[in-house]
């Protein structure tokens, strides 16, 4: 597997690198968590749903660390119940602020930092990441 590595409009002096990939379920865990140990990275690394699999998104930044978020079909992030209740719980007991709780939950700062490095310039092709089952 060779990645073609061409400037990054977003950040003059950086490159950027896409990558088709095929794999088993799971296999976009692996892969965040080995680009995770280089922590100077900025990456997103998308597995679509499969059979039996939700999608997942990992989302990893240096100044915020790494967000994991299940997706759905059309990539949204999809929150738990469980963690919702325990939010709307939490800011009705004056403990937190809904909204940001939500905007937490739904990686929202990882989402606007990344943003501006997701389009391809310079004539870089656009490739998604994804996962067959």
């Amino acid at each position: 597997m060779k990645l073609d590595w061409v400037a990054q409009p977003a950040a003059p002096g950086h490159h950027r690198a896409e990558l088709n990939w095929q794999g088993r379920p799971g296999t976009a865990g692996a892969v965040a968590s080995a680009l995770n140990t280089w922590q100077r990275l900025r990456f997103e690394v998308t597995e679509e749903g499969s059979p039996g699999c939700d999608g997942v998104r990992y989302s990893y930044t240096p100044s915020l660390g790494m967000f994991t978020g299940v997706t759905s079909a059309a990539g949204e992030v999809l929150v738990p119940e469980g963690r919702l209740r325990l939010a709307v719980q939490e800011a009705a007991a004056g403990g937190s602020d809904l909204a940001a709780a939500i905007d937490r939950l739904t990686g929202r700062a990882w989402d606007e930092e990344l943003e501006p490095f997701r389009y391809a310039g310079d004539g870089a092709p656009v490739r998604w990441l994804h996962a067959v089952g």
